[in-house]
Parts: structure tokens; sequence; C-alpha cells
């Protein structure tokens, strides 16, 4: 009898913990509802997952603004976090081919030859990834815009033109999938108590 009220004393305790969790899942992968990146606090935006070929689903991504921030000026030079949890494994050289296949999308041939260096200063950061790895870009004003992998930075690259072309990838008019930009600019719905 005793053990019985002990476990019942440790349940009522954590049932009364304040939750620490992520504020929204999807496909299975937790995303916190607010966290601090080089100095800068988050607050979640928008969830969404990019399928592939109709059938797979690469990965599941999520938007992070700062705290009270815009959506409509998600590609201003404001602060911003992207995060892409990886369902399968990518080469560093498939990362390269992608970012150089759609960075010009959303900006003029003008823009892109200016920000070209940065673009190679990116591809340069990108390593290999496993199925689970977590890429984030995370962009600072005056600071750049980070990589990271796992938790751990890579690298960052400055400018905001860049992060704006880089941003816009993914929730440009010009984006990688449609589906996916309307789920990251729609605010996600709070976590269930």
């Amino acid at each position: 009898m005793p053990r019985l009220l002990t476990v019942a004393a440790l349940a009522t305790l954590l049932c009364a913990a304040p939750r620490i969790g992520s504020a929204a899942q999807i496909d299975g992968q937790d995303f916190a509802d607010t966290l601090t990146a080089d100095g800068q606090p988050f607050a979640l935006h928008g969830v969404g997952h990019l399928i592939y070929r109709a059938f797979f689903t690469a990965y599941c991504s999520a938007l992070y603004l700062a705290p009270g921030g815009a959506v409509a000026d998600v590609l201003k030079d404001v602060p911003k976090r992207l995060e892409l949890h990886y369902f399968y494994a990518i080469d560093a050289g498939d990362f390269v081919k992608a970012t150089n296949a759609t960075i010009g999308d959303n900006i003029s041939a003008a823009t892109l030859a200016a920000i070209r260096p940065q673009v190679d200063a990116l591809n340069k950061l990108y390593v290999d990834i496993k199925a689970g790895d977590r890429y984030a870009l995370t962009y600072v004003p005056k600071t750049g815009t980070e990589l990271s992998r796992n938790g751990t930075a890579l690298g960052t690259v400055p400018g905001a033109d860049f992060a704006q072309a880089l941003f816009a990838i993914w929730v440009g008019e010009k984006n990688i999938d449609a589906r996916l930009r309307t789920s990251l600019l729609t605010k996600a719905a709070p976590a269930k108590p």
C-alpha cells in the first residue's frame, strides 16, 4: 500500500509540474514554443512539411519570429529562424545544388550577382546530414545568418539582402512549395495543456 501511495503522489506531482515542451508537433517532431539563439529570443510562428515527389515527407520545419514580430515583415531586416528536421540523409552537394537553383527566384539578377559571395560562403558551410538531423537558419540583423546543425553552429554569413533571398526560398512569392509556405506563415496552434 505505501508503494501505491508513493506512485500516486509522484504522478500527482508530475501532472502539476509546469510543462516544458513544444508548442507544435508535426510528423512526430517537436518544435519549441520559444527559444533563444545568438542572444535573440524567438517565438514559434508556424510549422509545415515538404512532401517530395508526392509521397515522401522530406522534412518538417518551423518558422520563428521575434516575440511580437509580424509575419508580414518576415522578409525584411528583422530577426527570424527556420528549423528543418530531415527524414532522409542528404549530401552537402545536394544542398549546394538546391540553394543555387532556388535562391535567385525572388530577386533580380543584379541582386543575385551582388550576394553571390554570401551564397558561396553558405554553400561551403553545408555538411552531409543523416535522417533525424536538424538544420537551423537564424538571422539576426547586423550579425547575419547562422547555419547550425543539431545545435552546433557551422558558420555565419552576413547581409540583410542575402538573408532575404535565402528565407524567400521557403516564404517568398516564388517558393519551394506553396503548401509549406502557407503553413509556415500561418500561426501555429497553441500547445495542448
